[in-house]
């Protein structure tokens, strides 16, 4: 958030977050809708005694009723992983705040010169 901050110019952060936001919680939905329905119909099966992972991935994690929603979460936690490490070892997103510019210019601007006084009227020379 503090990298987008300073690469966002501050007039359009508003809509910046709030589409970031968006897209990010409009996803949640469909995982739940579909994870019912895979661990039940797809994971389960494979994960039940004499199913088609019980000998390789069963032999690790076990075998039986909540098995699947277990390889579930293992396979989202490795997905997370594989995910991070994608964004450090790519130089793009690695190198982000050197080579994307700063909304606003990090060094101040010198103060103005003050402007000199008018002469004042009616002085002695």
């Amino acid at each position: 958030t503090a990298v987008m901050m300073r690469k966002v110019a501050p007039e359009v952060q508003g809509r910046v977050f709030a589409t970031i936001q968006m897209v990010a919680m409009s996803s949640a939905p469909v995982g739940y809708l579909a994870a019912g329905p895979l661990a039940d119909r797809v994971v389960e099966p494979l994960l039940r005694p004499g199913g088609a992972l019980a000998g390789s991935v069963g032999s690790v994690i076990g075998v039986g009723p909540g098995r699947g929603m277990g390889l579930m979460m293992i396979a989202a936690g490795v997905l997370m992983v594989l995910a991070a490490l994608a964004g450090i070892f790519d130089p793009r997103i690695r190198n982000l705040e050197e080579e994307l510019p700063d909304a606003i210019n990090a060094t101040p601007s010198p103060p103005a010169e003050p402007e000199p006084e008018p002469a004042a009227a009616g002085a002695a020379d």
